[in-house]
C-alpha cells in the first residue's frame, strides 16, 4: 500500500464517523429536548396544584338573587295638630253625641249668606261658604247639575225645635253640627230625594261623593258608620274641614273625623 493510500481514510471510514457525530448529536437534542420538557411540565403542575388549592380553599361568595324591592316605607307627615278638635271657631271642631258645642248656644261671629239655589236662606261661615259657592259651580260647569242647600246654620234655639226625639235622625241641641256654621244639607234644585237616603243614588249625590273632598267637605255620616258617629246614613249632610283634612281622608280612605282622630266612637249620649 502506497504512503498516499494509508493518509486518506477510505469512503467507508469517512461514512461511519459522520454517522457516529450524527448520533451523538441526536442524543444531545433529545436530552436538551427532555430536560426543557420536564421543566414545561413540572411549572404547569405547579400551576394546577396551586389552582386546586385555591379552589379548595376558597369558597366564592354567592351572589344575591334578584327579587322584588321592599316597598318604601310610609311616612304619615300630616299635621293632625294644625287645628283644635275642641275650639267651636276651629274648622276641625268635632262635634257629636260625647262631644257638645261648648258654650253650647255658641254661635260663630263671620256668618254670611250663602249665593246658592236655597230651600230657605242658608247662611255659614265665610271660609265654608266660599268653598259651597265653588263647588256649586263645579257640579254645573263639569256635570251639568244644579245644587240646591235644604239647611246650613242652625242655632241653638232652631235645634229646639227640629229636634224631635229621634237621636238616629236628628240631633239634640247643643250637639249638631249644624250650630258650627260648617255643615250644609244638599239636594238636588228638583227637589229629587231631598234628605232621603236615596239621595245617594241621584246624579247629583254620586257627583257629591265623588268630589266634595276637592272642595274641603267631607260626607260626615257616611253609610255603615252608625255604630261611630251615632247617625244612621245621611249622603246629604257635608260638613267642610278644609282642604289639606279632606283630600288626606280621601286619600287614607279614613271616613269619619273619629276614626281619623282617633276618638271614642259616639254610638249614644251619656
Amino acid at each position: 500500500m502506497s504512503s498516499s493510500q494509508r493518509s486518506e481514510p477510505s469512503d467507508e471510514a469517512v461514512q461511519r464517523r459522520r454517522l457516529t457525530i450524527a448520533g451523538s448529536l441526536s442524543l444531545v437534542l433529545v436530552a436538551v429536548a427532555v430536560v426543557v420538557i420536564g421543566a414545561v411540565s413540572a411549572g404547569s403542575a405547579a400551576g394546577s396544584g396551586g389552582a386546586g388549592a385555591s379552589a379548595s380553599t376558597e369558597t366564592p361568595t354567592p351572589r344575591p338573587v334578584p327579587g322584588e324591592a321592599p316597598p318604601p316605607a310610609t311616612v304619615d307627615t300630616f299635621d293632625r295638630t294644625a287645628h283644635s278638635l275642641d275650639d267651636p271657631n276651629s274648622i276641625w271642631v268635632v262635634v257629636n253625641k260625647l262631644r257638645p258645642m261648648n258654650p253650647q248656644d255658641f254661635e260663630p261671629e263671620d256668618l254670611v249668606e250663602v249665593d246658592v239655589p236655597h230651600t230657605w236662606d242658608p247662611e255659614m261661615r265665610q271660609e265654608a261658604s266660599d268653598a259651597i259657592v265653588a263647588m256649586f259651580q263645579a257640579a254645573s260647569d263639569e256635570a251639568d247639575l244644579t245644587l240646591a242647600s235644604n239647611s246650613a246654620f242652625r242655632s241653638y234655639s232652631s235645634q229646639e225645635e227640629i229636634y224631635d226625639g229621634d237621636d238616629l235622625l236628628t240631633a239634640r241641641p247643643g250637639f249638631s253640627e249644624h250650630q258650627t256654621g260648617l255643615v250644609m244639607d244638599i239636594g238636588a234644585d228638583s227637589g229629587d230625594c231631598s234628605l232621603e237616603t236615596c239621595f245617594a243614588d241621584t246624579d247629583e249625590g254620586i257627583w257629591l261623593r265623588d268630589n266634595a273632598w276637592r272642595f274641603g267637605f267631607i260626607l260626615r255620616y257616611p253609610d255603615g258608620k252608625t255604630d261611630v258617629t251615632g247617625y244612621e246614613f245621611e249622603p246629604w249632610h257635608y260638613r267642610y274641614v278644609g282642604v289639606p283634612l279632606s283630600t288626606e281622608m280621601h286619600e287614607t280612605g279614613i271616613a269619619t273625623l273619629e276614626e281619623f282622630f282617633g276618638l271614642p266612637a259616639a254610638p249614644e249620649y251619656e
